[in-house]
């Protein structure tokens, strides 16, 4: 399947797989037939085209125009990966709320920098000092703001010395600069040999 050129492309084809859904949901017999409108069936063959709806062979149209008792020229459903994209799209976590909770601050990460902390709360299972409590959950929940081209989350402060960590653990690893970033940006810098996992410095 074809990566999407950004997320406005991507809201595009969720909004044409859920038209076509909502059309599938109405017809008797499962398929999208050619008398759905023309920009409909436009933006159907687009989707067809990414692999996201199946498109009826002849011995399927045949049975539709047996059963519409009219010739059916053209008819499309949802693909198993179009069904799949629809499924993941609707248990998405919502975004999160406007402003910080009790002991919350807004932290705003560089892409690179949320590369680095999703890999690190990946591996939360395998570390000997995992990710903090609610870190995993506010990764999972971060939300993209195109403006600032950040990742906004809401950290408390003892999220926020994991990240660190995490951060630390990628600078040995690869680059330093999203631990400089971090450290610059919220004055949070993991020093080894602390008593604490992630100590500010």
């Amino acid at each position: 399947m074809t990566v999407w050129g950004g997320e406005v492309q991507g809201d595009r084809t969720l909004e044409a797989l859920r038209a076509v859904w909502a059309y599938q949901e109405k017809a008797e017999q499962g398929w999208v037939l050619d008398a759905a409108a023309p920009s409909f069936q436009r933006r159907a063959r687009s989707l067809a085209g990414e692999g996201l709806v199946e498109t009826a062979d002849r011995e399927t149209r045949a049975e539709l125009s047996a059963w519409e008792g009219r010739p059916v020229r053209w008819a499309v459903r949802l693909s198993a990966t179009g069904h799949d994209l629809l499924a993941y799209a609707g248990v998405r976590p919502a975004p999160m709320s406007l402003g910080p909770g009790p002991g919350e601050r807004l932290v705003e990460l560089a892409p690179s920098q949320m590369t680095a902390l999703r890999v690190f709360v990946g591996l939360a299972g395998e570390l000997k000092s995992p990710p903090a409590t609610g870190l995993v959950e506010q990764v999972r929940t971060a939300v993209y703001d195109r403006g600032t081209r950040r990742w906004q989350l809401h950290l408390t402060q003892e999220q926020m010395e994991s990240a660190a960590y995490g951060f630390w653990l990628h600078r040995l690893t690869g680059s330093a600069a999203e631990a400089n970033r971090f450290g610059r940006d919220y004055g949070v810098l993991y020093s080894p040999g602390k008593d604490s996992p992630a100590a500010i410095s």
